[in-house]
């Protein structure tokens, strides 16, 4: 924040005392009505703004120098509420509006509070109805998680073969591939979990420990290791309890009356990019009141599937209830879902302080070279090159060595390339250190990591992915890859809307080096287009905000 200018000592008068006992009976009984509401600082706030006419017309100065005092009164208000570095929990919940409960210790897990201070407020603040289903599923998840009676009932439920009406159902989530995709597919599988009132649980992998905290107060969403269904990542396109292959032997049957006692105790939906058609059966309304009287629901997915349950007329109402602003369902979800762990979160903070904190605009560049793409490096950094200059994104160098030398105050750059390699930022870093930029701007270009290979299987590696992508999501200007599910976690998570670098398939450079999104919402790159029977939502009325992805035609993507 820059300097404001300060009022001289003439300017500070003492304000005069004021007799007008009215207005002071009015403002005292202002403050003890908001400070029932907002707490101490809350009623600070809002007495302050009451009485602004009353500060101007008594108080010696000018007008601008009170504007500034108040200016400071809120600031100071606002950073009280949000932030206080003496406590050690975080009783008052307003972060994002109360999108994160308030029981939790604060020192727990830092990034679940610190991440907010880190870069400007989110425009996106979640819909009452949202913060209800939160809390309502918080209480769920407290009675029905890991090692409570109602769990142990269900599991023994689970041993018997087949479906009952219970207190509490499941969804587990069984990760695979990518850690973008496995985030990507998380948050829509907690989406799920909110509108069929299931208990969402994780099969914790090795590469996935000690990457994210725990979502829900008092409790855990890991899934216990005797759970009797076992081998949970060996379950594919081809196992015999796939939902797909399930209604393939009418072993289970998609009309809507089916009963609870013909159902098996669990079902396994495939929601990979492999899947069959039936398998997509999934995201049609009869499957799905077939699918919520089954006790367990085992999901694997890789894919950002929340776009296909807005086609769904069971979810219709719901959906529209929790997020209003249709492109800010990963936002929240994420912020909610999603914390890395201390461990995780101190490689974020250091590199941000150490080297782009006090830059005054912060630009990022995600790349991802896809096999399929089948051309050289130089052609990527070309398009970025064309891109930049498309879209105004990089400080545009002087090839003619004009630009004379200052000395006064500049504006600063910091350039933070995420790759896998580093051939990228160190053309980029050469770029600036062999020229100057045009309009005078200090210029700076890092890169955390580049491991060459990806490796999701290591944990350590995953760490480093997980903590760029927040290192990224803390930038001003986002420029990413096509269909990179990297990029689409780490804007998503900043609530930005990115510049997109078109994808190259098999060396077919696109016309345009890149798009400017409309929408900040990741796209669903392999959605289901099921032949369902029974009720279907309007098309129509589905396109006025599920649209294609300009990144991939066939992709579908959520909208405002």
């Amino acid at each position: 924040m820059g300097d404001h200018e300060m009022a001289t000592n003439e300017e500070r008068k003492p304000c005069l005392k004021l007799e007008i006992e009215d207005d002071a009976t009015v403002a005292t009984r202002l403050y003890k009505k908001e400070e029932k509401k907002w707490g101490v600082p809350g009623a600070v706030l809002i007495v302050c703004l009451v009485s602004l006419p009353l500060l101007v017309i008594f108080c010696g100065g000018s007008f601008s120098s009170t504007l500034i005092w108040l200016r400071d009164v809120k600031v100071s208000v606002v950073k009280g509420l949000t932030h206080d570095s003496n406590q050690t929990s975080t009783p008052i919940n307003n972060y994002l509006d109360g999108l994160i409960p308030s029981d939790f210790n604060k020192s727990s897990c830092r990034s679940r509070f610190e991440w907010a201070l880190l870069r400007r407020s989110s425009p996106h603040m979640p819909s009452s109805y949202l913060l209800q289903k939160l809390r309502n599923y918080e209480a769920l998840h407290k009675k029905c998680g890991p090692n409570t009676p109602l769990y142990k009932k269900s599991i023994e439920q689970l041993k018997s073969g087949h479906s009952v009406p219970l207190d509490c159902n499941y969804v587990v989530w069984i990760p695979i591939n990518g850690l973008g995709n496995r985030i990507l597919s998380l948050a829509s599988t907690f989406l799920y979990a909110i509108l069929t009132n299931r208990v969402l649980l994780i099969e914790m992998t090795n590469e996935l420990d000690d990457l994210f905290c725990e979502p829900f107060p008092d409790t855990s969403w890991i899934l216990p290791p005797d759970f009797p269904v076992k081998n949970l990542n060996q379950l594919n396109v081809n196992s015999d309890v796939t939902y797909g292959n399930m209604l393939n032997k009418h072993t289970i049957s998609n009309d809507s009356n089916t009963t609870f006692e013909s159902l098996h105790s669990y079902v396994y939906a495939h929601i990979v990019e492999d899947y069959h058609n039936l398998d997509r059966m999934f995201f049609c309304n009869d499957d799905q009141i077939v699918l919520g009287k089954v006790n367990w629901l085992l999901l694997k997915s890789d894919l950002y599937f929340a776009p296909s349950l807005y086609k769904l007329p069971l979810f219709e109402e719901e959906l529209h209830l929790l997020f209003p602003a249709k492109e800010s369902v990963f936002h929240l979800l994420a912020h909610y879902l999603i914390h890395p762990t201390n461990d995780v979160w101190g490689l974020v903070k250091r590199y941000y302080n150490s080297y782009l904190a006090k830059a005054d605009e912060k630009i990022g560049i995600q790349v991802r070279v896809f096999s399929f793409t089948r051309v050289s490096s130089d052609v990527i950094l070309q398009q970025i090159l064309d891109c930049s200059k498309l879209e105004s994104i990089l400080p545009e160098l002087d090839l003619n060595g004009t630009q004379a030398f200052k000395t006064n105050e500049q504006k600063s750059k910091a350039i933070l390339v995420v790759s896998l390699y580093a051939y990228y930022y160190e053309k980029i870093k050469s770029m600036y250190y062999e020229h100057s930029i045009k309009t005078g701007e200090l210029v700076s270009v890092y890169q955390p990591s580049h491991e060459e290979t990806q490796n999701t299987g290591n944990q350590l590696h995953n760490k480093k992915a997980l903590a760029e992508m927040y290192m990224l999501s803390l930038c001003d200007v986002f420029l990413t890859t096509g269909i990179s599910t990297f990029g689409y976690v780490s804007y998503g998570l900043a609530g930005i809307k990115p510049i997109i670098l078109m994808p190259i398939w098999n060396k077919k450079i696109p016309d345009l080096p890149c798009v400017r999104e409309t929408s900040m919402e990741s796209c669903h790159l392999s959605p289901a287009n099921p032949s369902c029977k029974g009720r279907t939502m309007d098309k129509e009325k589905v396109q006025q905000y599920v649209k294609q992805c300009p990144d991939k035609g066939a992709g579908i993507k959520l909208f405002d």
